[in-house]
């Protein structure tokens, strides 16, 4: 169970990316697109292109924990627009 901290930092992707990605291409994500430190305790929340799955990244203080998340029957409403990809 993950217990979230008085200072937590949650992060929503707005943007789908490619959910081949893993755990580095991910944090390389967060660190070159978002600029943020994907080692400094945040949550980033990334959502797949058909909007059905998640995939939630955070560093628990040894090392990134990857949580992939499928969605029930309609997933989740939300506006298109561009994927982003592992590259």
């Amino acid at each position: 169970m993950i217990i979230p901290s008085q200072g937590l930092r949650i992060v929503l992707a707005v943007r789908p990316v490619d959910f081949r990605c893993g755990h580095d291409a991910l944090a390389a994500l967060v660190q070159n697109k978002l600029g943020l430190d994907p080692h400094s305790g945040l949550i980033v929340v990334f959502r797949s292109k058909r909007k059905d799955r998640l995939k939630i990244l955070l560093w628990d203080g040894t090392g990134l924990v990857l949580i992939y998340k499928r969605l029930g029957d309609n997933g989740f409403l939300g506006r298109r627009s561009a994927t982003a990809s592992c590259n």
